[in-house]
């Protein structure tokens, strides 16, 4: 790894509103660096999807910095791209047009943005579904036109929220190793949004775990495990330690909200 791509420093969020306000983030601290691939973990309701919101530029931030390539994100742009669990696509558009429609918007000719699009859909393996509509597709392949058009603008940085929580257990294993088999051929900087322990385990070079609301960054694992990644893996001594370890901190602080809520009843 070289230098830090993004760099978050004492970030914090809070959201008013007519019934009071609340304090999603307090503090938060994270690099990532270039080429890296880092998971972020943690309970539901911590401020996963707000810290990842944020770095697109969709949330504003009210305290501390954040910034890549040094300069301060305050809007979207075409140095992130970013993929959501829910598919994004444009239902009366082919696969094809929905990453030409990415591409013509970043100002490309129509003739680039043809030969681009039909590029990364062969990347993803959708050669042969270019004129297929989104209603045809099947779930993960949605996925995967959604991932060809978050790269085919070559972005500094991928940010996905949860991009195959929708998906079935084999599909979602496909589609990971589809990632990985992408990363590791184009060493793309990743900040990656899971619930599943096990598939954050699988994919990064670093899990970063959060605390409860207001979230902040309570540890981090590094996952020393060799690339290219296979599956068999995940059956294995060292992965089974490196699940455990990322768990219990999780686990931690489940107990301490719980603890928590029951001495306020």
């Amino acid at each position: 790894m070289s230098a830090d791509k993004l760099v978050i420093s004492d970030l914090g969020k809070t959201f008013r509103s007519d019934r009071g306000t609340t304090v999603a983030l307090k503090g938060v601290d994270l690099t990532v660096g270039e080429n890296e691939f880092v998971a972020l973990v943690g309970t539901s309701g911590c401020g996963k999807s707000t810290l990842l919101s944020i770095a697109a530029g969709l949330e504003h931030h009210d305290q501390g910095h954040i910034a890549i390539d040094g300069e301060e994100i305050v809007a979207p742009g075409l140095d992130r791209g970013v993929v959501f669990q829910s598919y994004t696509l444009l239902p009366w558009l082919t696969s094809r047009q929905n990453v030409e429609f990415a591409l013509r918007a970043a100002g490309r000719s129509s003739v680039e943005a043809r030969e681009i699009a039909q590029a990364h859909l062969e990347l993803v393996g959708l050669q042969g579904f270019e004129t297929a509509y989104p209603a045809e597709l099947s779930g993960g392949m949605k996925q995967r036109v959604a991932i060809a058009r978050a790269l085919s603008y070559r972005p500094k940085m991928l940010l996905m929220d949860e991009p195959f929580g929708a998906l079935d257990a084999l599909t979602r294993h496909h589609m990971q190793e589809l990632l990985t088999g992408i990363w590791e051929r184009h060493r793309l900087t990743v900040l990656f949004i899971t619930h599943d322990v096990e598939e954050a385990v699988y994919l990064s070079d670093r899990v970063a775990v959060m605390t409860n609301r207001p979230g902040r960054i309570k540890t981090i694992v590094a996952i020393d495990l060799p690339r290219p990644r296979y599956y068999d893996m995940v059956s294995s001594p060292e992965f089974q330690h490196l699940h455990r370890t990322v768990l219990g901190a999780i686990r931690s602080e489940s107990l301490s909200a719980a603890s928590l809520q029951a001495a306020l009843v």
